[in-house]
This record gives structure tokens, C-alpha cells and sequence, in this order.
């Protein structure tokens, strides 16, 4: 019985407990942020995706500009 009132008395794996909480909560945390942003980066990276489409459409091969 001595061992296991021991190794109820150890606190040795209440830190690791401790960090798993806090990783889960950063991570549950940076998933809720990036809901939040990925519409408004989703819609950026599109416009600039178009634009660097019309610049691309203004250059001839002989690299001139026509705009």
C-alpha cells in the first residue's frame, strides 16, 4: 500500500496535465482565430490573384507594356 499512497502523493504528473490543458487550449484558441480570418484572406488572396491576372494579360511576349 505504500507505493500507491505514493503515487497518489506525487505531484510529478500534474505539470504534464497542466501542459496538455494549456496546449489544447492554444491550439482550440488559434482555431477559432483562423474561422475568423480565413473568409477575409480567402477573399485577398483572390483579388490579388486577379490583378496579377490583368497585369499578366497587359504583357506582350516581347515584354512591352500594352495598358
Amino acid at each position: 500500500m505504500t507505493k500507491f499512497s505514493a503515487f497518489l502523493k506525487d505531484e510529478a504528473g500534474a505539470v504534464t496535465v497542466d501542459w496538455v490543458v494549456l496546449t489544447a487550449a492554444v491550439v482550440g484558441l488559434g482555431l477559432l482565430v483562423f474561422t475568423f480570418v480565413r473568409p477575409a484572406v480567402s477573399s485577398l488572396a483572390f483579388g490579388i490573384g486577379e490583378k496579377l491576372g490583368d497585369a499578366q494579360e497587359c504583357l506582350l511576349t516581347d515584354d512591352t507594356v500594352t495598358c
